[in-house]
């Protein structure tokens, strides 16, 4: 049996695109059953994506608001979002959303699904809170991309891939300061904190399942690996 459980950032944009990715959600939840089967455990951390950047711009066009009101609207949209997938999961998934890296619960039910924390930071900062929390040193980041790049690739085509970086050169990419709706391959923030506390972080496309369940049974796999 797995000592530890395997934290993993699911972010917003994978579970509600446009619409609601219902597909996705069965696909995932079938691969996290299978690989809790084999005596793993997982804790799920949702982000809220495209959902939460449209609320944070409707706010902002209905009101004068503070980056703290942003990240509060943001932080209710991924408990919205956990909600969704911990009653998908049913039986399987601990009956409540988790929304303080604090109060993890001791549970026989494979699957723990949490939220984001608090203002400062984005669901990455929460899912490092989450793995210190959970004594996990290895934490996966799903997202829209492949790979971190050196720089925007879709604003600079012959971008280079950087398939292992450390902590200290990604921190040199995205900057030191969190903004709510910032659209980075991983929150500053978290960035700071998983290399304080020696997190090694695996960013890679959440629509690609084939690729987990690679990074599940420890084979190579599509992705940058930050350590």
């Amino acid at each position: 049996m797995q000592k530890r459980p395997i934290v993993i950032s699911v972010g917003g944009s994978l579970i509600v695109p446009n619409e609601i990715d219902s597909k996705f959600i069965r696909n995932f939840k079938r691969l996290v059953i299978d690989q809790s089967k084999k005596g793993k455990k997982f804790v799920v951390v949702t982000g809220g994506g495209i959902l939460a950047r449209k609320y944070n711009e409707a706010l902002k066009a209905a009101t004068k608001t503070s980056y703290k009101d942003l990240d509060w609207m943001g932080i209710n949209t991924t408990w919205l979002n956990a909600k969704f997938l911990q009653l998908a999961f049913g039986n399987y998934a601990y009956p409540e959303v988790i929304k303080d890296p604090a109060n993890l619960p001791k549970t026989s039910r494979p699957v723990i699904v949490c939220g984001g924390w608090k203002p400062g930071r984005s669901s990455d900062g929460a899912m490092i809170k989450y793995a210190q929390n959970c004594g996990t040193k290895t934490a996966i980041n799903l997202s829209n991309i492949d790979y971190v790049y050196e720089k925007d690739p879709k604003k600079f085509p012959g971008a280079k891939i950087l398939k292992n970086m450390s902590w200290k050169d990604f921190r040199k990419i995205v900057g030191k300061k969190w903004r709510p709706g910032s659209n980075l391959p991983f929150d500053p923030t978290a960035a700071k904190d998983a290399d304080l506390s020696g997190i090694t972080v695996i960013i890679a496309r959440g629509s690609n399942l084939r690729n987990l369940k690679n990074i599940l049974n420890g084979k190579d796999f599509i992705g940058t690996t930050i350590s």
